[in-house]
């Protein structure tokens, strides 16, 4: 991650957003959803983005790697599924597909767009990178496990329930997902914590020395005020996003799309910033263990939700997208199987992403 001794967290765009982000969530509280406050709130949100990766990235250049990027990770997965839960406690009739609908979304998005852009983005100027190849096999491992217990097994373990698990079989689903994650993440951290440290660093800000501990302090507390504003945002935002959906006539799974999108937006800045610094393992380990996080910790969630709540949860994908999930996970395999890459496999995987999003709006 990228960060300098000079506190630049007292410059004003540092604070100036997360502070107009809430007042923008505190305008919206008061008058009212409109067309203006969503204009208004769709600028402060992006502004706010850019906050919170660079508070982020100086949290994480004081901790060091793999911890780093984890933080990211962490703070927006906790963030992404209380949203998922508060629109499904909502709605709980039309929302029960939520959540698969967000997760799926996130795993093309992080899999496809995020770790494709990188691979071109790094590609195209340092022609070849490297990256340590026993973490990225890990969390392929992890991925290809979490994704298909919980968004393909559903749809064949319970035939009668169609894309639903039992209650039992949900209990053991959420508990599977969070041991996987839980030892993915002691591997990352304790015991292998090598395999995920960056082969090179390249630019002169990974050698800086570290920020002081009032200026990682400062940012952490703004990283979790930006995080929270952006998600706000996003909920602010979602009913408008709903009914341009509903004009143009597109899928209801598109809102998870653009739920995902917009809590993805911090790491996949940041990891596209880290490529072009050709330190592809940073990318790698924000974008693996961004997903990761998503599945391992908001499955058992919104699980526990369901159960207590007793309301409907679809997890099971329908037959297109499990197609368009087998499709990524074999070319992730494939193309983060050599611990090399160029921008043949960028490119590979942002044709697959346009693909998702093609399909997902003319299905």
């Amino acid at each position: 991650m990228v960060a300098t001794t000079t506190p630049r967290w007292t410059k004003a765009w540092t604070w100036v957003w997360p502070a107009a982000a809430v007042l923008t969530l505190a305008a919206a509280w008061l008058v009212g959803a409109s067309g203006v406050m969503s204009a208004i709130a769709g600028i402060v949100l992006f502004g706010t983005v850019f906050a919170a990766v660079y508070h982020a990235e100086v949290v994480a250049h004081r901790v060091g790697e793999p911890f780093g990027t984890l933080v990211l990770a962490l703070a927006v997965t906790v963030i992404e599924a209380t949203l998922i839960v508060s629109v499904m406690v909502a709605a709980p009739a039309e929302k029960a597909g939520l959540a698969r609908d967000t997760v799926f979304a996130a795993i093309m998005i992080v899999c496809n767009g995020i770790v494709g852009a990188c691979l071109l983005v790094g590609g195209a100027r340092h022609h070849e990178q490297g990256f340590q190849l026993q973490g990225a096999s890990a969390a392929l491992a992890v991925l290809v496990a979490l994704s298909g217990l919980t968004l393909i097994l559903p749809n064949y373990a319970a035939s009668g329930l169609g894309p639903l698990y039992s209650t039992s079989q949900l209990i053991f689903a959420g508990s599977v997902s969070l041991i996987l994650y839980c030892s993915f993440v002691f591997i990352q951290t304790v015991r292998h914590r090598d395999y995920f440290l960056p082969v090179q660093e390249a630019d002169e800000a990974a050698h800086a020395p570290p920020p002081t501990a009032r200026a990682t302090t400062m940012s952490a507390a703004l990283l979790v005020v930006s995080l929270v504003a952006v998600v706000s945002l996003a909920k602010v935002l979602t009913p408008a996003v709903e009914l341009g959906i509903a004009h143009l006539g597109v899928p209801k799974a598109v809102v998870g799309i653009v739920i995902a999108a917009v809590v993805l937006l911090p790491e996949g800045l940041a990891a596209l910033n880290a490529a072009r610094n050709d330190r592809l393992q940073t990318s790698l380990n924000l974008a693996l263990g961004s997903v990761l996080a998503t599945i391992g910790l908001t499955i058992p969630v919104v699980a526990v939700v369901s159960i207590v709540l007793q309301q409907p949860l679809e997890l099971g994908l329908g037959a297109k997208d499990q197609v368009l999930l087998v499709l990524t996970l074999t070319i992730g395999v494939i193309t983060l199987g050599t611990g090399r890459t160029t921008v043949l496999q960028g490119i590979v995987h942002l044709v697959i992403f346009a693909v998702f999003l093609f399909f997902a709006v003319v299905p």
